[in-house]
């Protein structure tokens, strides 16, 4: 079984393109007047309301990592952003195609931080509103991780705990170099609007790789006990 480490950047639709009800919808569902504030800038968030741009993808096995990045259709080519890295450009719909017939092709168990409640729902849906038929389902049962290990759930042990962390503070806590660069999740709509598309894509998969590296950190020691885990008992 190969192991593969995903994630997705987004680029939220324009609020001027969302219709009326919806906008109303939305912000009748913020639950404080900053929050309603933030709402048109924070529609990537939403299912059905943003475009993939980014889907990285790094195969633990081979150490070596994929950029599925939209833009005008090129071949697939070695990447100098990231070491040991290809890239793929093309439409958005071609980039979806793309990471489902990679998936479709063998057993892989997936990895991700917060994959299943952010880039697997959001992958899945848009796909469909493409009319694309997803390979694989991202969200499989939770208590069990053997086709697709989330870490962020893993590490808030299914539930159990209060608090969820971002990426970066595990990647301290276990001696990971932190994938921060000079962009964030929540700068990615503006620097699609800039322009600044491979940027985009050099931030998703170096925050794939750090995803990668910290799996390896636990595979024997966590996630053994875990339902599905590698190696479980």
């Amino acid at each position: 079984m190969a192991t593969i480490a995903f994630d997705i950047e987004v680029a939220g639709f324009a609020w001027s393109e969302v219709d009326e009800t919806t906008r109303g919808y939305l912000l009748d569902r913020a639950k404080s007047s900053e929050d309603r504030d933030a709402v048109p800038e924070r529609t990537a968030l939403f299912p059905g309301l943003g475009k993939v741009i980014a889907i990285g993808m790094w195969d633990l096995d081979r150490d070596r990592g994929i950029m599925l990045l939209e833009g005008a259709s090129e071949p697939e080519r070695d990447w100098e952003k990231v070491s040991h890295s290809k890239i793929v450009r093309g439409s958005e719909t071609e980039i979806l195609q793309r990471f489902w017939e990679i998936l479709g092709k063998s057993r892989i168990r997936l990895v991700s931080y917060n994959g299943r409640g952010y880039d697997g729902p959001i992958l899945m849906i848009r796909s469909a509103q493409l009319g694309l038929r997803p390979s694989v389902q991202l969200v499989p049962y939770r208590y069990d991780i053997a086709s697709h290990c989330d870490l962020l759930d893993v590490l808030g042990f299914q539930g159990a705990t209060r608090e969820h962390f971002k990426l970066d503070y595990w990647c301290r806590r276990f001696d990971i170099e932190s994938p921060k660069g000079s962009i964030d999740g929540s700068q990615v709509a503006r620097a699609y609007r800039e322009g600044k598309i491979e940027d985009i894509g050099e931030y998703c998969l170096r925050d794939v790789r750090a995803t990668g590296e910290l799996y390896k950190k636990l595979e024997s020691t966590l996630l053994v006990h875990f339902k599905g885990g590698p190696n479980a008992s």
